[in-house]
């Protein structure tokens, strides 16, 4: 391979790697809690810009909805931006400790949490049991 063919298309290697903006939604007040209070299943990922190991999870979920486009269809993933929400009552609410936490729900109804993990088989359980949720 020459070199000009590696640079063009390193680019389009690393689409997958990153969430497209159809796969999730940004919180604003009262997103989250009227999917909660109309019985959906969420995925809050409350996330920073320059948090690294938010962009490992984001990484590992980004594969993770490539592979199973069920986790898509019938899972509402609210990306919640730390910097702006992270002391705000949704946070309060879930007693989110910090930035890189995933919190997956039913309804008003935690399935389970990671906070700070980025292992593909334990994001991947915690999609699982939100996917198992939805059915």
């Amino acid at each position: 391979m020459n070199r000009r063919t590696l640079l063009l298309s390193v680019p389009a290697l690393l689409l997958p790697l990153s969430l497209r903006a159809e796969t999730r939604t940004f919180y604003t007040p009262g997103l989250a809690e009227r999917a909660m209070d109309a019985g959906q299943v969420v995925v809050l990922d409350f996330w920073a810009s320059w948090c690294s190991t938010c962009a490992a999870q984001e990484r590992v979920i980004a594969a993770l909805m490539a592979e199973n486009p069920a986790y898509a269809q019938k899972i509402r993933l609210i990306v919640v931006d730390w910097d702006a929400h992270g002391q705000g009552e949704l946070s309060r609410a879930l007693k989110t400790p910090r930035r890189s936490t995933l919190v997956a729900l039913k309804g008003r109804t935690e399935i389970g949490r990671i906070v700070a993990g980025t292992g593909r088989a334990e994001i991947r359980a915690l999609f699982d049991a939100a996917l198992a949720a939805a059915e």
